[in-house]
């Protein structure tokens, strides 16, 4: 008898991964080994490792990369400023890439010659997880059931799930697809497949909503050394008891919520309520301490480059040629990215009210408004000057052709008479 080949699952213990996991059982007779990728998503994985057992796989692997996420993923793309369409701190989309490297790890360390996920055929996630496994091993198989079964939508696969009696946490009544990691909570379908229907906020996990939230605000301090946060009032912390800390902080007083139509990939729009309570804190302080320690102009170039990176971790090219070049350049701008910024947390908003650097480019005695000995304010009359040459020039040229067309005229006119 020939032994069974093997394909490595993305395995979350969900509604879909749960099908799939009985799916490819079925139809491709593989070996399934589980692979549950921990980025923070708060749930019992030990009990998620046991239910992919009992529903048939061979083997199931729950991995802990929290710390990693965090240090290689999660801080890179915050020293970067990467914010998609203005609004998306990119939960979802930097952790794809991380789960694609372990899978493909425990592929080549298994001898699987294939690997599937369950996401959709209308997502990015498929994008971002076979562009990853490309990336990293070319040689393996990629399935991806969704889009090729028979089931064509939640429903379809709650009732597969009843018929192979596999326990599922969803119900008809609760349709939400939710993501979850140590960054964020991503909330999609169900009544946000309308844009018209208000959210209600009884979806939120992470968070309290705004109006809920403390009537008295809250001021938290963040430290940063080389663009990279370190403590949390003045308490060091590692990377991921910091995230929990701030994450604790954000929620309680509703901040990092927001309620976006945002353009996938794929080319459709799709609606989204997302919760990142410490992310948008550390994203507000990191932004208030580069406008007090980077100059004008790498802070005017670095914002087109933050929309690209964004783009980049959106689309799942994360182990790319230019991904790389970005973060070369990112971390050079973060070399003086050094200090402390203190922020306001009230009822849904943060704003940074105060900021600190021994590398700050902010000087009391040039900007004073009294007498100062490093600014002669006659030399301002030199700089205009030559500032506004070019429109200068411009506007002599349009009161010379003017003059010259007026001329014109006049003999045109004196001539006719």
């Amino acid at each position: 008898m020939m032994e069974k080949q093997k394909v490595v699952l993305a395995y979350s213990g969900g509604l879909d991964t749960s099908v799939i996991l009985k799916w490819l059982e079925e139809n491709y007779g593989y070996e399934v080994i589980a692979v549950c990728v921990d980025v923070g998503q708060e749930e019992d994985l030990i009990a998620v490792q046991k239910k992919a057992l009992s529903t048939g796989a061979a083997k199931a692997y729950v991995v802990d990369v929290k710390e990693e996420f965090i240090t290689n993923y999660i801080f890179p793309t915050l020293k970067a400023g990467a914010v998609y369409e203005d609004d998306y701190l990119l939960g979802t989309s930097f952790a794809r890439p991380l789960i694609a490297k372990k899978l493909v790890e425990i592929a080549e360390q298994e001898g699987a010659v294939a690997i599937a996920h369950g996401a959709t055929g209308k997502g990015n996630d498929q994008v971002r997880f076979e562009a990853s496994i490309k990336a990293l091993n070319p040689y393996l198989k990629i399935i991806a059931p969704w889009r090729i079964w028979n089931l064509k939508s939640r429903e379809d696969c709650i009732d597969y799930a009843i018929k192979h009696n596999i326990p599922i946490p969803v119900t008809k009544k609760d349709p939400y697809s939710r993501d979850r990691n140590i960054w964020h909570l991503s909330h999609e379908g169900g009544n946000l497949e309308n844009p018209w229907n208000e959210h209600d906020s009884n979806i939120y996990m992470m968070s309290v909503p705004p109006e809920k939230a403390p009537d008295t605000p809250a001021y938290v301090e963040i430290e940063f050394e080389k663009g990279i946060p370190v403590a949390v009032n003045g308490i060091k912390y590692n990377p991921v008891n910091m995230l929990y800390s701030l994450n604790k902080i954000g929620g309680t007083h509703g901040v990092g919520i927001i309620d976006i139509v945002e353009n996938r990939l794929v080319g459709m729009k799709s609606r989204g309520v997302y919760e990142t309570p410490g992310g948008t804190i550390l994203f507000e302080a990191h932004k208030a301490l580069e406008k007090l320690t980077l100059d004008r102009a790498t802070m005017s170039f670095k914002k087109i480059v933050a929309e690209k990176y964004a783009q980049l971790v959106y689309d799942g090219l994360w182990f790319t040629p230019l991904k790389e070049a970005l973060d070369q350049f990112v971390d050079s701008t973060q070399e003086y990215v050094t200090g402390k910024v203190k922020l306001k947390l009230y009822k849904g908003t943060c704003t940074a009210v105060a900021t600190a650097s021994p590398y700050s480019l902010y000087n009391e005695e040039f900007v004073t408004f009294g007498e100062d000995h490093v600014y002669n304010q006659k030399d301002a009359e030199g700089f205009i000057n030559l500032f506004a040459l070019p429109i200068t020039i411009r506007s002599l040229m349009q009161h010379e052709n003017m003059n010259h067309e007026n001329m014109n005229k006049v003999q045109k006119e004196k001539k006719a008479i």
